[in-house]
């Protein structure tokens, strides 16, 4: 992983710290602590959710990554490349898993992260669906 972090003020090293502690609870399977990196409002941009952003409480993304963990119980996402600048981070990651059977996956994913007050507020995800 590259995370560019030498030119950086205290707060995009908070900000960055915050998205690797994120990206720790995925891996890690602990929906609750990566749901707590977030805004109680945050709004989120997936093409899962549609075109526009949607404000997803707490207990929805946990239980659409519970959902998601159910399906590829080895789900894990591995960060190629962070960028901080300013109140926001991007972050070039793949994420992979399989189903147990014959289903596997490998889907490149860029993932642009606004923070205020020390938690993400906005999370626009970007990825190919189809």
């Amino acid at each position: 992983m590259i995370a560019v972090v030498s030119g950086c003020n205290r707060e995009e090293q908070q900000n960055i710290a915050l998205t690797q502690k994120m990206f720790a609870a995925f891996n890690a399977h602990n929906w609750q602590e990566m749901a707590s990196c977030y805004a109680v409002d945050a709004q989120y941009l997936d093409p899962a959710y549609g075109q526009n952003f949607v404000s997803k409480t707490h207990p929805e993304i946990v239980a659409k990554y519970f959902e998601m963990h159910q399906m590829f119980p080895n789900i894990k996402d591995s960060i190629v490349e962070m960028q901080a600048v300013k109140n926001q981070v991007v972050v070039q990651f793949v994420s992979s898993g399989s189903s147990g059977d014959s289903i596997q996956f490998r889907l490149p994913i860029c993932t642009v992260l606004t923070f205020a007050n020390g938690k993400i507020v906005k999370d626009a995800t970007y990825y190919n669906n189809q």
